[in-house]
């Protein structure tokens, strides 16, 4: 008997999985490298916990003031002014200078002068900013540097500078510039003589000053103006203190030069910066700090010690400006490059440095927070 096809029992559908793979551990390793991969991106995205050594902070360290020297003395190779020079400059890179033959009064007549620079409202400070593009103005002031101990303001020669600064601030500006000018013009010779007395006394290497100078913008004297802050607290003088110093030793100065000559009389004390410390001492009245700086350290093969030199003036009743004169032979600003111009960077340069100062920027904060 013919059985129809609509009289045949239905059969459910078969949901059976379909055959398995010709590699027979083929699921099986797919699975186990889905586990491996978790566990490897879990690790992998995980911020670590940031432990830091107790002492990460550079602690201040007071040291003797380092020797004071006759600037009359130093031609003579009778005295011991030449030992005590080189000596102090390889171990801290900087020493005192008295006798100097600069009148006080060209000094004092050009500090009154640059007080009046820190006088001008913000809005107009704004169009005479330091930017990459040029390195004289004022330095930038954001919100959380308000009320910091000091402020800052770069001359130079040129002419970029003196039109911008006489469109804010015709008058006082001329008057300052040719105080400047002639105040700058002893100083050079001060530091002509002290340059030539040091590069005289230690033979240079060969072929050292271009490696160490390769790709540096050279462009002649400049004076960093500081105006410091009267009556700080305690507790601030000691946070911007701390600000102040992790700023120095990232940015450091702008400049290349071979001496940087300070005026900073009545200072509290006096900092000096490097790679591999940081200390201080209380300079004596009337004599001028000499730092040594990259161009002297490249010429002596690195055995002169390149530091970056800070006047501290702590708990004083009255606004006090210094003055850093940075010195660069006529030998080495042959190659001049315009300060205005500043030096070229390229995109993928800034690209890498932005990366690297934000790591540094998040680190440096948690170092200021906790201790």
């Amino acid at each position: 008997m013919a059985v129809s096809p609509e009289s045949m029992p239905e059969k459910p559908f078969d949901f059976r999985a379909p055959p398995p793979s010709p590699i027979a551990s083929g699921r099986r390793s797919c699975v186990t490298n889905d586990d491996v991969l978790s566990e490897f991106l879990e690790h992998s995205l995980r911020v670590p916990d940031l432990i830091l050594p107790d002492k990460v902070f550079p602690r201040q360290k007071f040291i003797e003031n380092p020797p004071k020297i006759d600037f009359q003395l130093l031609s003579s190779m009778e005295s011991d002014t030449l030992p005590k020079i080189l000596d102090s400059i390889a171990t801290i890179g900087c020493f005192q200078l008295v006798n100097y033959g600069i009148p006080g009064e060209s000094i004092l007549s050009a500090l009154a002068a640059a007080a009046g620079i820190f006088q001008l409202p913000p809005e107009k400070r704004a169009a005479v900013t330091r930017s990459p593009e040029k390195l004289y103005g004022f330095e930038e002031i954001h919100e959380e540097e308000e009320g910091e101990m000091s402020e800052e303001f770069v001359w130079c020669r040129g002419e970029g500078l003196k039109l911008e600064m006489e469109g804010i601030w015709p008058v006082g500006y001329s008057n300052f510039s040719e105080k400047m000018e002639n105040l700058l013009s002893d100083i050079e010779k001060v530091a002509e003589k002290i340059l030539l007395v040091i590069t005289e006394s230690y033979p240079t290497k060969p072929g050292y000053e271009n490696e160490m100078m390769q790709g540096q913008d050279v462009v002649g004297s400049a004076c960093y103006l500081y105006k410091h802050s009267q009556n700080v607290s305690a507790d601030k003088w000691s946070s911007s203190l701390r600000y102040d110093v992790i700023r120095m030793l990232i940015r450091g100065i702008d400049y290349s030069h071979a001496l940087c000559l300070h005026i900073c009389d009545g200072s509290s004390e006096f900092h000096v910066y490097s790679k591999k410390g940081w200390v201080s001492f209380r300079p004596d009245k009337d004599a001028l700090v000499i730092t040594i700086g990259d161009q002297t350290q490249a010429l002596s093969g690195g055995q002169f010690k390149h530091v970056i030199g800070r006047p501290i003036y702590k708990g004083e009743k009255k606004e006090y400006i210094s003055m850093a004169f940075l010195y660069t032979p006529p030998s080495i600003t042959s190659r001049p490059v315009d300060p205005e111009k500043g030096k070229t960077i390229s995109l993928s340069q800034q690209a890498i440095a932005a990366i690297v100062l934000t790591l540094v920027y998040h680190i440096l904060v948690y170092v200021y927070n906790k201790f």
